[in-house]
This record gives structure tokens, sequence and C-alpha cells, in this order.
């Protein structure tokens, strides 16, 4: 029992920290933007030691991402195999939509400073184990095309290419109009308008 208690105070320690460096990251790259953004200022601002930062993350932009990807599950009874091509529209339109709010959440600072072309966790080649909105997307359709619930125009590393396109256009057009667009509702429309044409 002593031991659960002390396990339960270390992760929760943990996560403190990591809490820390990650508000120290956003005050930083509110005053600095992303080139400002070093591991030594982050851990200076945070009160931690280099060593603290890589035990709990690899990179600057492995902290960003662990951020961007952690976002809200989405109700998991939204992603049950769906009935029909519909159904399996509104649930992808559903996830993103859900990433939108959190998008919302961390902030037009924090979200403008991490989709960035030097932001390699962006590059689609570089992935994390992490639970990306583009995989659980992507482990849906290949649910649904293997129940035989939906046939698709394009091989699926296609799709999933195009929709996280898509995402970081209505992310990006966010971001440039300093939060002055319709972000909700242009990713209801892209996403439906490009699902429309493909089952």
């Amino acid at each position: 029992m002593e031991e659960t208690q002390e396990l339960s105070r270390q992760q929760q320690k943990s996560k403190e920290t990591k809490d820390r460096i990650f508000q120290a990251a956003k005050t930083i790259l509110r005053k600095k933007g992303y080139e400002g953004l070093s591991i030594k200022n982050i851990c200076e601002e945070a009160g931690v030691s280099n060593g603290s930062f890589y035990h709990h993350f690899k990179t600057k932009d492995d902290l960003l991402s662990y951020y961007i990807e952690e976002q809200p599950s989405v109700d998991a009874d939204c992603l049950e195999l769906p009935a029909n091509a519909e159904e399996a529209k509104t649930a992808i339109i559903h996830v993103y939509l859900n990433y939108v709010k959190y998008c919302r959440e961390l902030g037009l600072d924090f979200v403008s400073n991490y989709y960035t072309p030097k932001n390699q966790s962006l590059n689609p080649d570089i992935r994390t184990e992490r639970p990306y909105p583009i995989v659980t997307v992507q482990n849906y359709l290949q649910r649904a095309l293997d129940a035989g619930v939906i046939q698709m125009k394009y091989p699926l590393e296609e799709v999933t290419s195009d929709i996280r396109t898509i995402v970081i256009g209505v992310v990006f057009d966010w971001c440039l109009k300093i939060g002055k667009s319709d972000f909700e509702g242009n990713m209801r429309r892209l996403l439906t308008t490009y699902l429309d044409g493909l089952f």
C-alpha cells in the first residue's frame, strides 16, 4: 500500500515538473517565438535542470508535440466501427473538431509557434508513438475498410496525408488571421468536401 502511495506522489511530481516545463515554453514562445525557444532557456524559466528536461522530453519539439498530441480523448463510442460511410465521415470530422477545441485551449500564441516549418515534429516521416489525431483517423479508416463498410478511391496513406494537409492548412489559416477565422466552420466544411468526394 505504501509503495502505491509513493508511486502516486512520484507521478504527481513528474506531472508537475512536465507542466512547469510546458508553461515555461509557452511563456518563451509568447515573448520570443519559436526561434527564441531553447532547452537552456526553458529550463531556466521553469527552474529545472537540463537532466530533468531530458528525463521527460527528447527535444523542444518533443515537448511541444507532447501537448499537441495529448489532447483530450475523443468519445470512444464515436469511433466504434461505423454502420455506413456517413457515420465514418461524421466520426472523422468529430475527431478534428475536438482538435480545434484543444488548439483553442492551448491558445493562439502556442499553436502559432508550434505550426512552423522549423518544427520537425510536424513532419509525417518523423512520428512518435503518441496518438496523433491522424493516426487515430488512419486506424479508424483501416478498421472500416477491413470490415467492408467503406471503399475509398485512393490508398489509405494518401488519404491520411490529404486529411493531414487540410488540417494543417485550416490551423495555419486560423493562426495567420490571428484567430479571426471560422476555425470550426472551415475545418468542418473542408473535411466534409474532401470526404464527400472520397467515399
